[in-house]
């Protein structure tokens, strides 16, 4: 039996009886029922974005207010089981849940309290033993189809395209790119067949064998090409646009013809970041203006960016990598979501998750290796821009569109000093509004309103949504939800 002292009245709960059911938050009234159900809301937020299930509080269709707060009093056996299945029930174990119990007043009067199940994205695709896998939708959870399961097995980087085995023959493959990497290898002995199938980059499939896809890309001459057949991509283009913005129409605002980098990983790495550094050194003159700019990006950040889009995209996909040069800013697009639970807003702290190892392992073999920061490198351009007192780098994930991707951008702006403070406060409140700026930069309302729509302008802060004119805040792009930010705080009081 999990032991319940009384306590003073949590002030989260009422933000807490505010929220709605949604992609990431689920209530649920303790009782015998309860268990399957809340067990299927844990496996569904794991295998999507993570999220908080309230026990003890009625859903906002059944109660309203504190009418809502039965507590997890109401059945403690119930409670108990749920615990003791959150530990043998799923497949692999979810790591990741953690319990917070909050006190208050519950709706009889009683002192109480509910407890927040707090899961996170996790790095693995997770089954309840003997109840399927399950996904988590606006506001209830659906078990997953087998075509599903797949894909998000795909894009958790459970399973990567990246070592299945293509119809391309070997041939094909036996190039200057693929001397290069043996003699450094030191590969001597065996054919040419036996010596990818010993570092595991072939295959054999019935009668033959067959290159993997990492094999195709590392050392064909024209790896995107040779894909295309295979409903995939694996070239780069580069893009110079004339301005801040694209301009569509007829007449495109761009700068230069677009650039296709093809060949090799290797060379399309070496070929690209020596062609966009080419680029930032001559400077641009800003459109309209006649003022010539320099970009001041770290050349280490950029190598970084690009590297990182070759190594992690999901070569899945039937698209190329877009990197877009603009006046004021580096745009680098790559194919596939995070995998992992990484997310655009741990994606600094979260360390490396490797979604094409094949690829990365075997870059690193070639007599001059890209950058590869063995799961440093965010870290690193994170840090390498705040020295150069750049913004810091901004991701964002890209699920709307037909084809998924990850885009980081680097600006070209010095940032003020009272950043610095912003961010901090943000970090640390979940949000900042016209009075708080007022009172960390010493300035009045007028000046902070210029700042903070200066700020959204370039994208490193948003406004929080449902939020009347006078009731605003704003926050990083990549922060959770006030409401996600307020609950995940809730890390004290744990069962």
């Amino acid at each position: 039996m999990i032991d319940i002292t009384p306590a003073q009245t949590d002030p989260r709960i009422a933000s807490l009886l505010a929220a709605r059911e949604s992609r990431t938050l689920d209530f649920k009234r303790v009782s015998g029922k309860m268990v399957g159900k809340a067990l299927e809301t844990i496996c569904a937020f794991a295998n999507t974005e993570g999220g908080i299930l309230a026990l003890g509080v009625a859903d906002e269709k059944q109660e309203r207010g504190a009418g809502r707060l039965y507590g997890i009093q109401e059945n403690m056996e119930a409670l108990d089981e749920f615990t003791r299945k959150v530990r043998t029930q799923f497949h692999p174990p979810i790591e990741t849940i953690s319990f917070t119990r909050l006190p208050y007043t519950l709706r009889d009067g009683n002192a109480g309290h509910v407890v927040l199940v707090r899961t996170t994205k996790s790095d693995k695709v997770h089954s309840i033993v003997d109840d399927g896998i399950w996904t988590r939708l606006d506001a209830g959870n659906r078990e997953m189809t087998a075509a599903e399961i797949t894909e998000l097995s795909y894009r958790r980087g459970v399973r990567s395209a990246e070592s299945e085995p293509v119809a391309v023959p070997l041939e094909l493959l036996e190039t200057e790119t693929w001397r290069s990497f043996v003699a450094a290898r030191g590969l001597r002995s065996g054919s040419f067949a036996e010596q990818l199938q010993r570092i595991g980059l072939a295959l054999r499939v019935g009668n033959e064998v067959q290159p993997t896809r990492a094999a195709v890309l590392l050392f064909a001459d024209e790896p995107g090409s040779l894909l295309a057949s295979h409903g995939s991509r694996a070239d780069i283009r580069l893009m110079i646009y004339d301005g801040k913005q694209v301009v569509p129409g007829a007449t495109p605002n761009l700068r230069k013809t677009p650039n296709t980098i093809r060949g090799p990983l290797i060379v399309q790495i070496d070929t690209t970041v020596k062609t966009v550094l080419d680029e930032l050194a001559q400077g641009l003159t800003l459109s309209g203006s006649g003022f010539k700019t320099k970009h001041l990006y770290p050349e280490r950040v950029v190598k970084e960016a690009i590297v990182n889009a070759v190594i992690h995209r999901d070569y899945r996909l039937n698209r190329d990598i877009f990197i877009r040069l603009f006046d004021d800013r580096i745009e680098v697009e790559s194919p596939g979501v995070f995998p992992g639970n990484i997310t655009p807003a741990n994606v600094d702290k979260a360390g490396s998750k490797a979604r094409n190892p094949l690829v990365a392992q075997n870059l690193r073999e070639f007599p001059v290796a890209p950058n590869i920061d063995a799961g440093e490198g965010v870290k690193m351009m994170f840090a390498e821009m705040a020295s150069a007192k750049l913004y810091p780098p901004q991701y964002r994930q890209n699920t709307e569109a037909a084809v998924e991707s990850v885009t980081v951008t680097l600006l070209n702006l010095e940032r003020p000093t009272v950043w610095d403070e912003v961010s901090h406060w943000i970090d640390t409140h979940g949000a900042i509004a016209n009075a708080d700026l007022c009172q960390i930069a010493g300035v009045h309302t007028l000046s902070a309103s210029r700042m903070l729509k200066v700020w959204v302008d370039q994208g490193v802060l948003v406004p929080l949504p449902d939020r009347a004119k006078r009731n605003m805040a704003y926050a990083k792009p990549t922060q959770p939800s006030d409401q996600q930010s307020l609950l995940s705080e809730a890390q004290d009081n744990k069962l």
